[in-house]
């Protein structure tokens, strides 16, 4: 499956970042029972890699993949410990040649049209405008609608965009279950696991 139908299974994308691999498990648990399977563990933590292997061998049902992707050497880690996917929050042309190597589905970032050019020329058509507010979020991708009209673009973590009609604001997710917006997620033990979510096909803007 490629990326595209990754995240056409879900209306939108958890990103967790995980401090204790205990963690990992309730919340995914807890979020594919709210109908979130695809689930994006960031690599911000010295337990992330423990975590993804955890969700992966004890929550089948879940698609769980590996954000903040930074280094080559990254994929073929994320790959053995069960990753389905890779995001990036740019891409660079190691980064671009370890997807293809491993096979793992690509959602590499962008904040440029060139950017965006270079990526389409190499086949990548799903991208992830990053930082999105700071990039324009929705008047960003309004002004370049025209001459990039094949491609489609996420925004992870936008706030107070409006994505034909539906408003995306912030909210508090408590004990596993998380909503529409930024905000955090607590575990069922009480720690705190950081949550944003990304933002799903529907709610991808097609560009043209």
């Amino acid at each position: 499956m490629d990326i595209a139908g990754i995240v056409a299974l879900a209306p939108v994308i958890p990103v967790l970042t995980i401090e204790q691999a205990a963690d990992a498990v309730p919340l995914a648990r807890a979020l594919v029972k709210g109908g979130l399977r695809v689930l994006e563990i960031t690599l911000r933590t010295p337990a992330a890699l423990e975590a993804l292997a955890a969700v992966a061998d004890q929550v089948p049902e879940a698609i769980a993949g590996v954000g903040t992707v930074l280094a080559a050497r990254q994929f073929e880690q994320a790959r053995r410990a069960g990753a389905r996917f890779a995001v990036s929050p740019g891409c660079t042309p190691s980064l671009a040649a370890a997807a293809r190597s491993t096979g793992l589905p690509y959602l590499p970032g962008v904040q440029t049209v060139s950017e965006a050019m270079a990526l389409a020329d190499q086949g990548f058509k799903l991208l992830k405008l990053f930082p999105a507010d700071a990039a324009g979020g929705i008047t960003w991708l309004r002004a370049v609608a025209a001459p990039l009209q094949e491609l489609r673009f996420g925004l992870p973590g936008a706030r107070q965009c409006r994505l034909r009609g539906r408003f995306v604001g912030r909210s508090e997710g408590r004990r596993g279950r998380s909503r529409l917006g930024n905000g955090r997620a607590s575990c069922r033990d009480g720690r705190r696991v950081e949550t944003s979510l990304a933002l799903g096909p529907e709610r991808c803007f097609k560009v043209g």
